[in-house]
């Protein structure tokens, strides 16, 4: 089982500003893996995970949902193991748990492993 660790998250008020970062071990995912995108799902209470946003290995591909884009940003770290989600103007709608997650296939269709979720909540 791959290890991915997710930080970041905690409370803030309307229209401000959050940064979430997930690390995954390069070690963990075997050695037939050396591509592989990242991505942020998030759910909210009552409701399914739903997409966020998602990045290829090289970066040079990103994905966003409609309700986060202009506000949002998905980057990869320096040694691209890592993912960060940069959250500005953030809404009392954005408040959930926020998981990221790995595709080994790097077609940012599917994902393999899941971190342990990080809650975001934003007060009105």
């Amino acid at each position: 089982q791959a290890q991915v660790t997710q930080s970041g998250g905690g409370l803030v008020q309307a229209g401000g500003s959050l940064r979430l970062s997930c690390a995954v071990s390069v070690a963990t995912l075997g050695p037939y893996v050396n591509r592989y995108a990242m991505a942020w799902f998030r759910q909210a209470p009552s409701k399914e995970r739903a997409f966020v946003a998602a990045i290829s290995w090289s970066g040079d591909r990103q994905k966003y949902a409609d309700s986060v884009k202009g506000r949002f940003t998905i980057s990869r770290g320096y040694g691209a193991n890592t993912v960060y989600l940069q959250m500005d103007s953030l809404k009392p709608d954005d408040t959930a748990l926020y998981f990221c997650a790995v595709d080994t296939s790097d077609r940012m269709i599917s994902y393999d492993y899941w971190g342990q979720g990080t809650q975001v909540t934003v007060s009105s």
